[in-house]
């Protein structure tokens, strides 16, 4: 009855990468500058599984032997998405990175896109999800234009309201985008962006849906279901996938419920992999450069910490990291290119194992393959006899 839960802390990454520079991102630490800004966090439940082992985070000191693993890991393919980092966790490391619209997508393209669902749109520029519905929002009731926008990710948002465009209209109108965008336009992932409200006091609601390409190999996800094991998907996890490998799934509409669910799928003690994405600190935080909050985020996710460890079986290994960074701290409300914490804990796994930097994201899924006696992945060097060395 092996089992690995892995949880993915969104943009909580951990210093500048290498090439940093390329990304407009020196400077960046998303833990780091949070945590000097602020005055330092209080995570003791982290501090104990080496957190403050990996690098300096003001208020997390670290400890002579930490009860967990520790390391971070550098991300070897190309851009600082979230399709990319969890990708690369799997096993598929890109050679290009997904394309990007930093002066909103072709005219060409959004007349035919308009076209195909049978309504004009409006916006197709880069911008704060928040934002642009508070200033396009009330056009968008008036005429019932769907609102277009990207960021610096690769995505191609569309933001309506529910009582305007249905929520069954939004998400088809999400799948003819997916279908036409292809080749130079083939973006990470669409997004539909449902909202409620009025004039002044928009809001979006938790009925996004993302709509994302499948991987283009065979993956850790794949391994284990083909195995016959479950892969048990909190989150967004199953749209970042495609639905690939996913055997259950269950939405959250917070890093609480999360957690909740989390524990819900530990209790039944399916074997397998959990795996968990906590979106507000990129979501909520992190875009919208909230430092006092995200911190707030990591504190109440180290505060849920000992849960999580007290349902751990003998054989299972809980693995926190995250997927980019995205530092409130800096001018920039974009990812930033950073590397990523890497904390590993299971009652038979050896503590205070200093797991160094990993040269690739892809290092994690090898290991969670190894140990649950999958077929090797084709990217990734497992660290498994790190954490059972006599």
């Amino acid at each position: 009855m092996k089992r690995v839960i892995l949880i993915v802390l969104d943009s909580v990454g951990i210093g500048e990468m290498p090439d940093a520079h390329v990304y407009g991102d020196v400077g960046s630490n998303t833990l780091g500058n949070i945590a000097k800004v602020r005055g330092g966090l209080h995570l003791p439940h982290l501090q104990k599984l080496g957190l403050g082992n990996i690098e300096l985070i003001q208020g997390v000191a670290p400890l002579a032997c930490p009860d967990g693993s520790y390391g971070k890991m550098a991300e070897r393919s190309p851009g600082k998405d979230t399709t990319t980092g969890h990708w690369e966790m799997a096993g598929v490391i890109l050679a290009k990175a997904f394309p990007t619209f930093p002066q909103g997508f072709p005219d060409e393209f959004v007349q035919a896109f308009a076209k195909r669902i049978g309504r004009e749109v409006i916006g197709n520029e880069v911008a704060s999800g928040t934002e642009i519905i508070q200033r396009l929002g009330q056009e968008h009731v008036t005429t019932g234009k769907p609102i277009v926008y990207t960021s610096a990710d690769s995505v191609f948002q569309i933001a309506a309201h529910e009582e305007i465009i249905s929520l069954d209209e939004l998400y088809r109108i999400c799948e003819i985008a997916r279908e036409m965008l292809d080749g130079d336009l083939r973006v990470g992932r669409v997004i539909a962006r449902p909202f409620l409200g009025t004039a002044g006091s928009f809001y979006r609601t938790t009925h996004r849906h993302d709509y994302a390409i499948e991987p283009p190999h065979t993956m850790l996800l794949d391994g284990i279901k083909e195995k016959g094991l479950q892969v048990m998907a909190v989150g967004k996890i199953k749209d970042i996938y495609a639905g690939r490998g996913v055997t259950l799934h269950v939405p959250s509409i917070s890093n609480k419920d999360g957690v909740d669910k989390t524990l819900d799928f530990m209790g039944e003690g399916k074997p397998g992999l959990i795996m968990t994405n906590l979106v507000d600190f990129d979501m909520l935080y992190g875009h919208r450069n909230d430092v006092e909050k995200y911190a707030l985020a990591i504190e109440e996710f180290d505060a849920r910490l000992p849960e999580i460890l007290a349902g751990l079986g003998e054989k299972d290994i809980l693995m926190i990291t995250a997927d980019h960074g995205c530092d409130p701290t800096t001018a920039s409300t974009d990812h930033s290119r950073e590397y990523v914490p890497l904390l590993v804990y299971g009652k038979q796994v050896n503590p205070g194992v200093n797991l160094g930097v990993r040269s690739s994201f892809a290092d994690l899924g090898a290991t969670i393959a190894e140990y649950l006696g999958t077929d090797q992945l084709r990217n990734g060097q497992s660290f498994l006899d790190d954490l059972f060395q006599v």
